[in-house]
């Protein structure tokens, strides 16, 4: 089976309710995946409990069973077990620090590319790509490799925003991508903007949303995205 795996920017969108905007681009996933597995271990500063309650309540239109992986004694049989995967917001350090701890890296890589549904928000996005080098989130723990799911043979930057508030002297967005495009040129970075995400179904990519993204690649800085844009190439 294809992959079929959906990167959202965010949780809200605004003021929107938790997840309310993304529920039109999850609903096709899940389709024939009934049972999902949620991991809520990016959520540093939230109960796992509350986590799922959120979550919950966020996807109630969709009529789907989701319980949390924190709830199950073998998180890689809850894995196995599962229709499809969902993985929350929050710190991507500590996300992939837990997911390396439970040794699911490979294991969630092979499951959605072997066709199993896959649908992440912030963090649950970040850990999609080739690393988590460019994720916007403090170190507070130190995983034991940076490497991410490889879904996506890029690097992923969710939130993606160049807003410099009046006043502050710090980098911009832009300015801290291009210090990794300089450090690594090879590797292209993909940044999306509140309210959008990348699909990924088999060998094709899209965006998804109203708002355009931006291409950072070597010499190739903030390269506008179009609305809608098929992204396939990035792929290869």
């Amino acid at each position: 089976m294809a992959m079929n795996a959906l990167m959202l920017s965010s949780s809200r969108e605004g003021n929107t309710d938790y997840l309310a905007h993304a529920i039109e681009y999850i609903k096709p996933l899940t389709t024939h995946a009934k049972k999902w597995v949620f991991i809520p271990y990016a959520g540093v500063s939230v109960d796992y409990d509350k986590y799922l309650s959120m979550v919950t309540e966020g996807l109630a239109p969709l009529n789907i069973d989701v319980s949390s992986i924190h709830q199950y004694s073998d998180p890689k049989q809850a894995i196995k077990d599962a229709d499809g995967i969902l993985v929350g917001g929050g710190n991507t350090f500590q996300l992939l620090n837990e997911l390396y701890r439970y040794d699911l890296i490979h294991l969630i890589n092979e499951q959605v590319s072997n066709g199993k549904p896959y649908i992440g928000w912030s963090a649950g996005s970040n850990i999609t790509g080739l690393s988590i080098r460019t994720t916007n989130d403090m170190p507070i723990v130190e995983p034991a490799s940076f490497t991410g799911l490889k879904l996506l043979p890029f690097q992923l930057n969710p939130h993606y925003t160049n807003y410099q508030a009046p006043g502050h002297n710090g980098e911009t967005r832009a300015q801290r991508l291009l210090e990794f495009t300089l450090v690594d040129p090879i590797t292209p970075v993909i940044g999306i903007q509140e309210g959008t995400a990348l699909w990924r179904r088999g060998d094709t990519l899209t965006l998804v949303g109203d708002k355009e993204a931006y291409l950072f690649h070597g010499k190739q800085q903030e390269v506008v995205i179009a609305v809608g844009s098929d992204l396939s190439s990035y792929l290869d």
